[in-house]
């Protein structure tokens, strides 16, 4: 009997697993695994147990990986499958994506305490290894993409192919709360060790600067130590820099960053406000900061929150409705941070209290979450304030009429639906009397379009908008 291509696959590669590794462990971890499927260069092996699964991941998932793209190819991708319960259907798990990033060591000059750095006082040599602090959940691959965070990403994958080459230097990522700019910096950060392993990658916050910057310049020399460490990272990434307050502590981040542009060193900073609206900055460092490229984040659209979503759910390895998900969508509109926070809630209280994952249990889940100043406009709300505006019903709003007043009327609630609820066009069409994604698009273009030609047009729409902007 012919063995399937999975089975082939994963037996080539546990010949491979079986030189390396105690027959013992081998034994107990690498027999039990059963290959389930090989599509598309992606291998499922099935698991006994969660637990064995997060075993494998801490101890073998970089010897696993080395091993099929040994058997594979570059582009292998493993997943796992886990059968907690023999009634109920398997979950899967997409493996890590490795180990986290480790910088060489490196020598730093370093001078004694009670010295003073001066003609005949010469540094030490100290040989030290720096943590890049790059968490490796916050890689690309776990990086969902949109119109809020696109021009971020394009630049950042062009920056971890030749960091410190690109015009992208530095690059300034800025947006509020919650909107990935801590994940899209460090993402950069984990690429440049894959691609450039010998590269010393550094990931520290405004805040840990200023602190270190102040530990520092109340001992002799260590302020000259702290400048040295700096100056040998080769990419330096700084997490909101607005937090870089007091002259002392920009006067040092002045001069490593001069130093290390100077040499073709990548700098990406992060701020939860553009560089124009940095406050108590020195204009010259000020200014270094708008050298490169600036990219705000924005709030994600409802087709990344859903995205998103489903994402993260398949990272637990759990499998949700898409109505659910659709809902959870719909709902929380302010940052991926929230929408993350409350999809792990609810994951948390179905498995503990043995409920299924229903649209009722997100929303009990929600309104615990989320206060009453974040909820946003609904459906209802802009379809009842358009309506009361033109004077007409919600049964002429959805009526199958050419009349021109309720056309409008209609092209604005489909409109704001679009532009404050973030809805996907399918859902406005059907709350709009069953109409398709593609009249929804076409209706606002047409809003677009007539806002910036027709002056009264324009005034309805701002009427309308400053009333739903007061019922939030």
């Amino acid at each position: 009997m012919q063995q399937a291509e999975h089975t082939i696959v994963w037996n080539n590669c546990l010949r491979i697993i079986e030189q390396i590794i105690e027959p013992q462990k081998f034994d107990m971890w690498f027999k039990p695994l059963k290959a389930v499927s090989f599509k598309e260069n992606a291998l499922t092996l099935e698991v006994p147990t969660n637990f064995f699964r997060e075993y494998l991941e801490d101890t073998y998932l970089d010897l696993i990986k080395k091993t099929m793209r040994r058997v594979i190819g570059a582009d292998a991708k493993l997943f796992y499958q886990v059968r907690p319960v023999s009634s109920q259907p398997a979950m899967q798990y997409p493996a890590s994506e490795g180990m986290a990033p480790v910088n060489k060591s490196i020598s730093v000059n370093t001078y004694p305490t009670n010295g003073n750095p001066g003609a005949f006082v010469f540094p030490g040599l100290k040989r030290i290894q720096i943590n890049p602090r790059l968490n490796p959940v916050y890689c690309f691959g776990n990086l969902i993409e949109g119109e809020c965070n696109k021009l971020g990403i394009t630049a950042g994958e062009s920056i971890a192919n030749a960091p410190g080459t690109t015009t992208f230097n530095p690059l300034f990522l800025f947006g509020g709360p919650g909107l990935g700019k801590t994940h899209l910096a460090q993402a950069i950060g984990i690429s440049i060790k894959e691609k450039y392993p010998d590269l010393i990658v550094l990931y520290v916050t405004g805040n840990e600067f200023k602190l270190q910057y102040m530990d520092a310049v109340g001992v002799r020399n260590k302020l000259t130590d702290f400048l040295a460490f700096y100056m040998k990272i080769d990419v330096l990434i700084v997490d909101d820099i607005q937090d870089l307050m007091g002259s002392g502590t920009q006067n040092a981040m002045f001069n490593i960053f001069n130093h290390l542009h100077e040499n073709g060193k990548q700098l990406i900073f992060t701020s939860d406000r553009a560089p124009v609206d940095l406050q108590n900055f020195e204009e010259r460092l000020l200014s270094r900061l708008k050298w490169g490229l600036s990219a705000k984040l924005d709030k994600p659209s409802y087709e990344t929150r859903l995205a998103m979503l489903k994402a993260r759910s398949f990272r637990e390895g759990v499998k949700i409705e898409d109505n659910v998900l659709e809902w959870l969508a719909t709902r929380i509109q302010t940052n991926f941070r929230e929408l993350e926070g409350v999809l792990i809630s609810l994951i948390a209280h179905a498995t503990l209290s043995h409920k299924p994952i229903s649209i009722e249990l997100a929303r009990e889940i929600t309104g615990n979450l989320v206060g009453e100043e974040n909820k946003q406009v609904s459906l209802e709300t802009v379809q009842k304030t358009v309506c009361d505006y033109f004077g007409i019903t919600r049964d002429e709003l959805i009526a199958q009429t050419r009349k021109r007043k309720i056309v409008q009327a209609r092209q604005i609630a489909m409109y704001m639906s679009r532009n404050m609820i973030n809805c996907s066009l399918n859902t406005i069409g059907t709350e709009l009397g069953g109409r398709d994604h593609a009249t929804v698009m076409h209706a606002c273009n047409t809003v677009a379009d007539l806002i910036a030609t027709d002056k009264q047009f324009k005034q309805y729409v701002n009427d309308i908008e400053k009333i739903l902007v007061s019922v939030r």
